[in-house]
């Protein structure tokens, strides 16, 4: 049997520390062929959002320069048009810097650089590392700085990220609201301390869990607004060196035009390069309507649990077996799923945290590993979501028999007759129900308390 040898064929590009072998074919430089060999940490390349924030910045970039004349039309047309054969999905591949990189996420604005760069000067009719026609730092980053840019694409990758998931949002909503119109007449024990208490009905609880989660998707909503100030035009430290007059101003019209975002300058460079206060504000929108939601699943699990030994007030949809050894076991699955991606998320969370105070002086590094915490919690989210919505949630049953059993032989629903009999004597017929077994219904009857017709109008 013949062994097999791939031969690989390399052109020499350089930058600013020298040489680096890069493949012939590919479309980054000599700044991402040493990243790539620095930055293997998590296995996931960058994020869709992430790039298409990014060439919508460059893209934005060369046309402010053109129109400053910081930049010459052919060298600018050719970025801008580059640009535009990424954004129709070309060249993705080509950016293959990890999530988590260099601090303040200069090696994937390099690697943005690099990609869009090769790809101008094949328009040009030029090759790969010609950089002498067209150069990442001199022309394609050009009015730019790591600093500003990163910061603004993260701004950027949220709201995108956002746009996704808040459709999947609202449709978990509708589908709890639904139940609670088909469940509104449906009356339940209610528990507090787990405990039995106040009856309630069912539909009334799923509509609090609606109430929650639209309480949560509004606080998503309102973090927006911060997002949508950006710190394009900052440069390296805020100043906005090394930008022409009215470059930024461009820049941030033309990207808000590109992006379909409203977005506009942050009236304090500084602050935008310092702070990362909208993004630690965004992920902890995100963690709160976690909160919510991994209470809601935590209910489903405990009303769904038996079939016989426990609550068994809700059937779950059987959507795949529950067991590999006890036959015919269905497991509240979706809900686990859904709480483990809540737990994560607030994780996340505090990744973002400790990354957002983690800034010194005029700028917060920390920049890449804060955008992917955020963006693994958007993504979970909007990809389970709709499942959770359709294959759980839409397909719960009322157990309309054990409900009424429940409230029926709940010694608690003695409370109702307080107002009537007195708190002592209400106790007393609750260890007395406790006792002997006998229902509330039955003790009342018995002792002339209340008449049947006056019990079942108190118990609905």
């Amino acid at each position: 049997m013949g062994v097999f040898t791939i031969l690989l064929k390399y052109r020499t590009d350089k930058d600013s520390l020298g040489p680096v072998k890069i493949p012939i074919d590919a479309y980054y430089g000599p700044f991402t062929g040493r990243a790539v060999k620095q930055y293997n940490v998590t296995g996931n390349l960058s994020h869709r959002n992430l790039i298409k924030s990014f060439v919508m910045i460059k893209r934005s970039a060369a046309v402010a320069n053109m129109k400053t004349k910081a930049i010459n039309r052919k060298q600018g047309t050719a970025i801008v048009r580059a640009c535009d054969k990424i954004l129709a999905g070309k060249y993705i591949d080509q950016f293959v810097v990890d999530m988590i990189n260099s601090g303040a996420g200069t090696a994937f604005n390099m690697n943005s650089n690099e990609v869009i760069t090769n790809v101008a000067l094949k328009g040009l009719g030029k090759k790969q590392g010609q950089y002498q026609f067209l150069h990442p730092n001199d022309h394609v980053n050009m009015s730019q700085s790591s600093n500003d840019t990163y910061p603004t694409a993260m701004h950027m990758a949220i709201l995108f990220s956002f746009g996704e998931m808040l459709p999947a949002i609202d449709k978990l909503i509708k589908s709890i609201n639904k139940k609670a119109k088909q469940f509104s007449k449906y009356k339940k024990l209610g528990r507090t301390h787990l405990m039995d208490a106040l009856p309630v009905t069912l539909g009334s609880e799923f509509a609090a869990y609606a109430t929650s989660l639209t309480n949560a998707r509004n606080q998503i909503i309102s973090s927006q607004k911060e997002l949508e100030q950006v710190a394009l035009g900052g440069t390296a430290v805020g100043t906005g060196a090394n930008t022409p007059r009215g470059y930024r101003k461009i820049a941030i019209i033309e990207l808000s035009k590109v992006s379909k975002l409203s977005l506009k300058p942050q009236k304090d460079m500084q602050y935008a390069l310092q702070s990362k206060f909208p993004v630690a504000n965004a992920s902890s929108a995100l963690k709160n309507f976690a909160i919510e939601l991994g209470k809601v699943a935590n209910d489903i699990r405990l009303m769904a649990s038996g079939p016989i030994a426990g609550l068994a007030e809700l059937g779950i949809p059987a959507v795949h077996a529950g067991s590999s050894i006890m036959p015919g076991k269905i497991n509240p699955s979706l809900a686990e799923c859904m709480n483990m991606i809540c737990f994560s998320v607030i994780g996340n969370d505090t990744t973002v945290s400790f990354a957002a105070q983690a800034g010194q002086f005029e700028l917060n590094v920390m920049l890449p590993g804060m955008l992917k915490a955020v963006l693994d919690s958007t993504d979970m989210l909007t990809n389970f979501l709709p499942i959770f919505s359709a294959n759980l949630i839409e397909g719960l049953t009322a157990n309309q028999i054990r409900l009424r059993e429940n409230i029926e032989n709940s010694p608690v629903i003695v409370t109702l007759l307080t107002p009537k009999i007195g708190y002592l004597k209400s106790a007393d017929l609750f260890k007395e129900s406790l006792k002997t077994g006998k229902t509330i219904r039955e003790l009342v009857i018995s002792k002339k308390l209340m008449t049947d017709k006056e019990v079942n109008v108190l118990l609905g």
